[in-house]
């Protein structure tokens, strides 16, 4: 499993993003929009991704990358 700190470095890489609180998780953003949520406690990483994007990288194992509605 990636640790919390290689995540929040990945996401900060990007230009532009910051990390901020969204409710009881953590949010990653770029021009105030979330791109990717981290719930710790959870140990759940949600990244947005384009539906032909989603379907490829859920296509390797949906038991653990897989589309949700919204």
């Amino acid at each position: 499993m990636i640790s919390v700190e290689a995540i929040t470095k990945f996401a900060l890489s990007f230009e532009g993003a910051v990390e901020q609180p969204h409710f009881e998780i953590t949010s990653f953003r770029v021009n105030k929009k979330i791109f990717a949520s981290l719930d710790v406690k959870k140990k759940r990483l949600c990244v947005k991704l384009s539906v032909i994007d989603q379907s490829v990288f859920s296509s390797f194992d949906s038991t653990v990358i897989y589309p949700v509605p919204n």
